[in-house]
């Protein structure tokens, strides 16, 4: 998909366009994650709570977002580990927001939702500072120079979070990709972030955030198995 180009509003899969389509054509957990209800919230629902996300979670309390959440495991138990705050993930493939969706409900996180969206149209979902944490776990690096454009993590993305962090709300980043934390750091500046902390290798160093505020994902498992570094940076919104 090409980035500089708004997608069709079709991505959102309304579901009265579902009767187009025979069972054997669509993706079976497309039509379930439509069933699902919560914590699964469809692309139109998650539009829809724009400024309203207190309401959507039944109470007010800060929201923490993740994005790309695969198969759930971090979001589940970062809710476990902080349930006075509001945790929602942003989730693109049907079959990873149906996953999502079960590990929340196994870990009893009533406080937490999955959205099935594009990450790269998140500023569509929060008012200006409605964030108070935003997590991005392991983006794909796209480390082939024709490939950077493709990048989560780029400039468009880093004015969308200054816009949406509240001030003194932190953005959190872990990558397998040494040249992936350089190029973040460039497409920060200018902007109102402040680097609070780097690591090169968790495993040796410890992340930059307290160690007991985080939750090792199946996917960063893959890498400390292998004895491979994990690099994360701890960013603050001024």
């Amino acid at each position: 998909m090409r980035r500089d180009v708004r997608p069709d509003p079709a991505f959102r899969f309304h579901q009265r366009d579902l009767s187009e389509y025979r069972d054997a054509d669509l993706n079976p957990y497309l039509k379930l994650h439509l069933a699902y209800g919560p914590p699964v919230l469809t692309a139109d629902q998650a539009h829809a709570a724009r400024g309203r996300w207190a309401e959507t979670f039944g109470r007010a309390a800060p929201l923490h977002v993740e994005v790309g959440s695969g198969n759930g495991f971090f979001l589940a138990g970062m809710a476990g580990l902080h349930p006075d705050w509001n945790w929602l993930g942003l989730e693109i493939r049907f079959k990873r927001v149906v996953q999502t969706a079960g590990r929340i409900r196994a870990a009893g996180a009533a406080h937490a939702r999955i959205a099935r969206y594009d990450a790269f149209w998140m500023g569509d979902l929060f008012d200006d500072g409605e964030v108070s944490g935003l997590y991005v776990n392991h983006p794909d690096p796209w480390p082939k120079p024709r490939e950077t454009r493709n990048r989560l993590l780029a400039r468009p993305f880093a004015e969308t979070a200054a816009r949406l962090l509240a001030s003194g709300a932190h953005l959190r980043v872990k990558t397998d990709s040494v040249a992936y934390v350089d190029g973040i750091l460039a497409v920060l500046d200018g902007l109102p972030f402040e680097v609070v902390g780097r690591s090169d290798d968790i495993a040796s160093e410890g992340p930059p955030w307290p160690p007991d505020d985080d939750v090792v994902s199946s996917y960063q498992r893959k890498f400390l198995d292998r004895q491979a570094p994990v690099h994360a940076l701890w960013i603050r919104r001024l």
